[in-house]
């Protein structure tokens, strides 16, 4: 089965995943930049087409660009991954997979999520500023619960 897998990558995780994904699968691999540069005409030699981004905030990066084309592609065999610096077993894994696709979708294209990292120092100023408020609000949420057993003795 020929296969492209198509990517976007701040800091080098997803594209890790999708090497590794190509080299496993014998396919093709593309740098979303230069997949949106092909016509339309390019992607009917594939018979599955995989789309990797990485997570910000619960959502998968520039993934809009696959899914205005995947309705189109519903003859092939769909894919996207979702790598994130939270661990696999973290609830909200589950629920950003859920969200990552509507119902429709999910009835042709399979979404997976695969544990990354972090690394600051290739991050764009936008991405780290939106990171340091994404953590901030988790250390909130997590010390509410504290705040209020102390507040009920």
């Amino acid at each position: 089965m020929k296969t492209l897998i198509i990517y976007t990558s701040q800091t080098g995780f997803t594209k890790k995943y999708a090497e590794w994904l190509a080299e496993k699968m014998n396919a093709d691999i593309l740098d979303l930049k230069d997949a949106k540069k092909k016509n339309a005409g390019f992607f009917n030699d594939y018979q599955a087409i995989v789309y990797g981004g990485w997570a910000m905030a619960g959502n998968l990066v520039k993934s809009k660009w696959f899914l205005d084309y995947a309705p189109s592609w519903k003859d092939k065999r769909l894919a996207m991954f979702c790598v994130g610096g939270s661990p696999n077993d973290n609830p909200d894994v589950e629920t950003a997979l859920k969200n990552m696709l509507n119902d429709e979708q999910r009835k042709y294209i399979k979404a997976f999520y695969c544990q990354g990292g972090f690394n600051y120092e290739k991050m764009s100023g936008p991405s780290r500023l939106a990171m340091k408020m994404f953590v901030g609000t988790l250390k909130k949420r997590r010390m509410q619960p504290r705040m209020k057993r102390k507040w009920q003795r």
